[in-house]
């Protein structure tokens, strides 16, 4: 993705969406490419609020973007083709219709086939049918997000494109991801101490996952043949008990601070292993909530657990634009077999 910058047209007539002319065609700071001769990145930024978009465009520029275009949301509604989007598009999108449904569904889909990474802002209210509609592009989304969470996303894009980043071991991807979450935190406070600072880190994460096989259980040898056969896999935990762990979880936070406790990956899986006996669907909003952090962290959470095998995404037949997040069968193998070596120890949970 490095050199998608050279792929896009980014002038803009003008006449359909707007252009803040002291942002466009500009390059400032640190940014990719500078002292180098390499084009910097593009950034395209569409938000209905102007101050947010003069403010988007402002963390863009500094952090060394070339802020292309900046326009409301009817832009991408009106235009009957895709707009030059350059390598960063940013949109925010609190409250969302079917209009604008449809076209981010459109706008995911020319990101994913040129390369284009995005970052959604949304509202709680808004999250399943933004989820819904961001399928191909492994957009970021970001739920209510400080500027600080933005210039951290914006970074996680820089990381992604600047080649600046070493293959990273299992173990360094998840510090990384906790690191980010400790980044934010700080930030966030030290947004509050002194407005309109921010900061910026480069991170990825991902999952150490060592199950192994699928329903069917991990091989083991049969003694009496030497034949190599698969061991039935347990039947997961009663759900009743799952939910009675999960609500004793949470009543810690009635006497100490939340943050200490904070374990949204097992949280998650936990909620999912009741609701795969209940034959529960779980919308991405409800699995954030029992995740007992932030939704942007949340999201960011599924999206590292998705990767690395652990959840899946559904769509749902009767409402294309819907999802339901999922265990895969590796992950409920585990799970099962977790509380099956606990056993009868398990009451003891709760």
């Amino acid at each position: 993705m490095g050199q998608a910058a050279a792929r896009f047209d980014y002038g803009f007539s003008g006449e359909s969406g707007t252009t803040d002319d002291r942002v466009q065609e500009h390059s400032f700071g640190w940014g990719a490419g500078e002292g180098r001769g390499v084009q910097p990145l593009a950034v395209s930024i569409f938000a209905d609020r102007g101050y947010l978009r003069a403010e988007m465009a402002e963390d863009a520029a500094a952090a060394g973007l070339r802020v292309a275009q900046t326009s409301d949301l009817e832009r991408l509604v009106s235009d009957a083709a895709a707009p030059g989007l350059g390598d960063l598009v940013l949109v925010d999108c609190p409250v969302i219709d079917g209009l604008e449904l449809a076209a981010l569904s459109r706008l995911d889909s020319c990101a994913a086939q040129s390369g284009s990474q995005l970052v959604v802002s949304t509202s709680i209210g808004s999250l399943d049918d933004v989820f819904g509609c961001l399928d191909q592009s492994e957009a970021q989304i970001l739920v209510t997000p400080s500027r600080a969470e933005r210039v951290i996303a914006m970074g996680r894009v820089l990381a992604r494109t600047g080649n600046r980043v070493r293959e990273l071991g299992e173990e360094d991807r998840l510090t990384l991801l906790r690191l980010t979450e400790q980044v934010t935190n700080i930030a966030a406070r030290l947004e509050q101490l002194s407005p309109g600072n921010a900061a910026d880190v480069e991170s990825a994460s991902a999952f150490r996952f060592n199950g192994e096989g699928g329903e069917a259980g991990p091989a083991r040898l049969d003694e009496g043949t030497d034949r190599l056969v698969r061991t039935a896999r347990p039947p997961l935990p009663d759900p009743r008990l799952v939910r009675k762990i999960i609500r004793q979880r949470q009543l810690r936070a009635r006497f100490f601070e939340g943050d200490l406790f904070a374990d949204p990956a097992w949280d998650m899986l936990l909620d999912l292993t009741a609701a795969r006996v209940e034959h529960v669907r779980v919308s991405v909003t409800s699995l954030c909530i029992a995740s007992g952090v932030p939704p942007t962290t949340a999201l960011r959470w599924i999206g590292q657990m998705t990767d690395a095998g652990l959840l899946q995404r559904v769509d749902d037949e009767t409402d294309r634009r819907r999802a339901f997040i999922t265990l895969t069968d590796k992950a409920a193998d585990a799970m099962a077999r977790y509380f099956a070596e606990l056993g009868s120890s398990a009451n003891a949970l709760v």
